[in-house]
């Protein structure tokens, strides 16, 4: 990934900053940027990353307010975290403990977004890019985004796809295979050809094929 334009002080002083941003998260009215900025940091330096999954585990239990703007906003930023890294062993272990609290009613937010995380963390494998403000917005409703895929000799068409999805995974495979498959392969002229599907992505400065475990949302990130 290309290198941060930002620049640090000590962990210390970093974790402190970090700390004031989710103070201010309470009372944010677009909570996205801020979100974007603690991902970023975290990424730029992986051992805050436990750091703030136990700020956001401290403040998520019995808030004043449970249910209210601050505790969803809270909720989002942890959604968010559990899509994009993981913690330590010993941390994720607590962090299972904290979503699993009998606490949580069934049919409340607070559950809905601990099952959303609990089901995250089992497919998160890191990421190269933060989410991007689009994927932050869809991940604070739980929801997976939309993107547009160009086909050859074909209109656009609209997958959706989740933070973890990868480019051999991803649903436009099912959608050309087998029969739209054949008649592009047809179509292309390469009935002879060992090569049947890839994904591209495309710049004002360069095209290259997406790899098999490239994820989806990160490339959508670098557009951003």
């Amino acid at each position: 990934p290309a290198p941060s334009p930002r620049s640090y002080t000590t962990l210390r002083d970093e974790a402190v900053k970090l700390f004031n941003s989710l103070q201010q998260l309470e009372s944010e009215r677009d909570p996205v940027p801020l979100m974007q900025g603690v991902l970023q940091t975290c990424l730029d330096l992986p051992p805050l990353v436990d750091e703030i999954y136990c700020q956001l585990v401290k403040q998520t239990t019995e808030p004043p307010a449970p249910g209210g703007q601050g505790d969803l906003h809270y909720w989002q930023l942890l959604t968010c975290m559990s899509c994009t890294f993981l913690p330590s062993p010993p941390v994720l272990r607590f962090l299972h403990f904290h979503l699993d609290r009998r606490s949580w009613f069934p049919s409340s937010e607070m559950a809905k977004y601990a099952c959303f995380i609990r089901e995250a963390l089992g497919k998160t494998k890191g990421r190269e890019c933060v989410p991007s403000l689009e994927e932050i917005l869809v991940l604070m409703q739980r929801q997976e985004m939309i993107c547009t895929v160009h086909c050859p000799g074909a209109p656009t068409c609209s997958v959706a796809i989740s933070s973890h999805t990868t480019a051999e995974e991803s649903p436009l495979v099912a959608f050309v295979s087998p029969q739209v498959a054949q008649e592009l392969v047809s179509r292309l002229g390469l009935s002879q050809s060992p090569n049947l599907f890839a994904l591209y992505e495309q710049s004002r400065r360069r095209e290259q094929p997406v790899g098999s475990a490239t994820l989806l949302a990160d490339v959508l990130t670098r557009f951003e």
